[in-house]
């Protein structure tokens, strides 16, 4: 497990102190957030600890190891491999995302033009979001989905606050549609051919356009490009069963999305979010919700025995609250 391609990006003397966690914390890691002259912070499994100059933990920020601007520099030379000024696009999104999945998100003093961020600079703040693949998490909301009309899946937003794991869900759910593992007895219908828009390189961890996570074996992946421009050239050139893509928003976005329902193609989304009434005061979701665009409202967070989501049918009324792992109480009316 401590072979993880995303040690290669950490200064050699992060590395060593980061090999002497704990096999379980350190196989559990969500987050690793490095801040120049600040406590080295570790995220795992929803807590928060900080690194010790010896390798431990400890809640004490005074007790926890500081990285320098040494460690900072070095850090960015590694992630860009060794080539700033070929990363230039990604630093003006503030993040950089490498081979595995893997974004590393960046915080330093912008440089603006005509009033928009040009470049950014004086980088000290890094945090390194861990990607994981964890196949069947996806299992029991997707016989949820299931459209047995069409023999095809419903259109579904699912909504969550950040790092509860929609990421994660949507590449499953992608591996079970594409393969036909629908996890229900009465559907009889083959896999069915998946589009994956992958912005940020992260759903496919695509690496020079191969994916390195499982995605099923009908699956199409373009990688790095927009949303709502990836949405359209799928379209167009792969005849794509099913949409999937994360965290749409910008009016954009939802345009793209609403070309895919009149071309016959499905989609699953993602959104950032805690409640399924706030989709009326977002202006880019809402444009799909009158009339309503999505079939199924889908709410997913973490808690101690995995993920639990909620669904919603295209009227906003309850229809299942549940776990992914476990049965569920259906709640209907």
């Amino acid at each position: 497990m401590k072979n993880c391609s995303w040690m290669t990006v950490f200064p050699e003397n992060i590395r060593s102190l980061l090999l002497k966690l704990p096999p379980a914390l350190f196989s559990g890691l969500e987050e690793i957030r490095l801040r120049e002259g600040r406590p080295l912070e570790l995220n795992a499994a929803g807590r928060h600890y900080f690194l010790t100059s010896a390798g431990g933990i400890t809640s004490d920020p005074s007790a926890a190891f500081k990285p320098g601007k040494q460690e900072s520099n070095r850090l960015l030379d590694l992630i860009t491999n060794h080539s700033l000024y070929t990363m230039e696009e990604e630093l003006r999104k503030g993040f950089i995302t490498i081979a595995g999945g893997h974004r590393i998100g960046l915080a330093g003093r912008t440089v603006l033009s005509g009033g928009k961020v040009e470049h950014l600079r004086d980088i000290s703040g890094f945090n390194v979001r861990i990607a994981r693949e964890v196949p069947g998490i996806g299992d029991g909301i997707l016989p949820k989905l299931l459209d047995f009309k069409h023999r095809s899946i419903h259109h579904t937003l699912i909504l969550s606050p950040p790092q509860q794991g929609k990421t994660t869900l949507i590449r499953d759910l992608a591996r079970g549609i594409s393969s036909g593992a629908w996890q229900h007895p009465d559907a009889k219908w083959p896999g069915l051919k998946v589009a994956i828009i992958d912005e940020r390189s992260e759903i496919a961890g695509s690496r020079r356009g191969v994916p390195s996570f499982d995605v099923g074996p009908r699956t199409d992946v373009m990688d790095g490009c927009p949303k709502a421009e990836g949405i359209m050239m799928m379209i167009r050139s792969m005849s794509p069963d099913v949409i999937i893509v994360d965290e749409i928003g910008r009016p954009e976005d939802a345009d793209a999305l609403a070309e895919a329902l009149h071309a016959g193609v499905k989609v699953i989304a993602t959104a950032h979010g805690s409640d399924v009434h706030e989709l009326a005061l977002r202006p880019a979701l809402s444009k799909l919700a009158d009339p309503p665009f999505f079939e199924i409202y889908a709410v997913i967070k973490r808690n101690d025995s995995g993920l639990a989501f909620r669904l919603w049918d295209d009227k906003l009324r309850g229809i299942y609250d549940g776990e992914a792992a476990r049965k569920g109480r259906e709640k209907y009316g």
